[in-house]
């Protein structure tokens, strides 16, 4: 199989704009932001990498009817999942629906070996990659979705040095400048522009002068992002005051347990950012019994189902909207380049929408969102 020209080709910074159809036919541009410089940093961003059009062509293949593989396979491919889908998030299971619904629609005849964790257990992913790289002959392809991104390095070094099989990376989009060997390909929303995104809502939507406080995830680059640019961005542009700031670790124990706190420590605290699903789910169950939902703004990060029911219930106020599926299309139809020799046609890193979801949306404008989101997961929280 003819593996993915890893030359980092370096290109102005990626912009790209998408269209999701609203119930009543009107178009709704969708922005993905330019992203921020970020100093001494020692990972790169996906215009650095992304060679012109590549991106926005890839995006175009995702958002249109699926066109066959044009080869013909003498057996299955095998695909290795590893990834923490044992998480409260919807996120990895509703892109392995995706991934695999599209790849019915190829006509690729495939296989799945699932290695589940949850997001803190490091070294259970380590244990899972050890085995796929030893086990490399019985793969094609290995997906990899890291715990986080600099505590598994070595483990997607490791992955990527295989000749065995092609190595996809899901959930990041900034390949670390100092592996031996990168990837075949990334497949992330950019927390960087997300963070941006709901800055400007928030800013927007409650003005200057506010006091927040934090769910924030584990220490690394995602949170760096999410929490991080965000609060930068609000404290700079609107003047607004962080109280406190509590590792929550991507649980929802954790987001129950850091609301708890800050509602009985920080009663001035008037908006709780949330840095993922899961304690944005256990945030707003700490808010409801204390009978104080109506009186916190609350904001989640990603847009999955269980965040839209949420905001529909008036539980949450906020979120960065993923169109979640696009990391899976996007996958299989990387996939299918790989299988056609067409590798180097692709972007290094690919980039899904985001928009904001909130509860000022009439319900026919959260449904169509969600339906372009989840069109092949499906719309409404999903079952696991």
């Amino acid at each position: 199989m003819k593996r993915f020209n890893k030359l980092l080709l370096a290109t102005s910074a990626f912009c790209a704009i998408s269209s999701v159809a609203l119930a009543d036919g009107a178009q709704t541009k969708l922005p993905l932001l330019e992203l921020p410089g970020i100093e001494d940093r020692d990972y790169w961003i996906p215009g650095e990498v992304n060679a012109e059009g590549k991106l926005e062509a890839l995006q175009a293949v995702v958002g249109a009817k699926a066109v066959p593989y044009s080869g013909t396979l003498a057996k299955p491919i095998q695909i290795a999942l590893i990834y923490p889908s044992a998480d409260t998030s919807d996120f990895w299971a509703r892109n392995y629906i995706a991934m695999t619904k599209r790849l019915e629609d190829l006509g690729i005849q495939f296989e799945t070996t699932e290695f589940a964790s949850r997001q803190i257990e490091h070294s259970l992913q380590s244990t899972y990659a050890n085995q796929v790289v030893q086990d490399a002959d019985l793969y094609d392809f290995v997906i990899f979705g890291p715990s986080e991104l600099a505590i598994q390095a070595d483990n997607i070094d490791k992955m990527a040095s295989s000749d065995g099989f092609s190595t996809f990376v899901w959930a990041f989009h900034t390949p670390l400048k100092d592996l031996k060997n990168q990837p075949d390909g990334w497949f992330d929303f950019s927390s960087a522009a997300g963070a941006l995104t709901m800055c400007d809502y928030m800013l927007g939507r409650l003005g200057n002068d506010v006091t927040m406080a934090m769910n924030r995830g584990i220490p690394g680059i995602t949170d760096d992002q999410r929490s991080g640019d965000f609060k930068a961005c609000v404290e700079e542009k609107g003047n607004w005051t962080t109280a406190y700031e509590h590792y929550g670790e991507y649980q929802r124990e954790g987001g129950f347990d850091g609301t708890s706190l800050i509602m009985q420590a920080y009663p001035e605290a008037t908006v709780i950012h949330n840095a993922n699903t899961a304690m944005a789910m256990g945030s707003v169950e700490a808010q409801v019994a204390m009978g104080k939902e109506k009186e916190i703004f609350s904001t989640g990060w990603g847009g999955t189902g269980l965040e839209l029911d949420a905001i529909r219930r008036g539980e949450l106020d906020a979120t960065p909207m993923r169109m979640g599926d696009d990391v899976g299309a996007a996958t299989a139809e990387s996939i299918k380049a790989h299988l056609e020799g067409r590798s180097d046609e692709l972007p290094f890193v690919f980039l899904g929408r985001i928009t904001v979801a909130h509860d000022q949306m009439s319900a026919a404008e959260i449904d169509a969102l969600e339906t372009e989101a989840f069109r092949f997961s499906g719309a409404g929280a999903l079952e696991r």
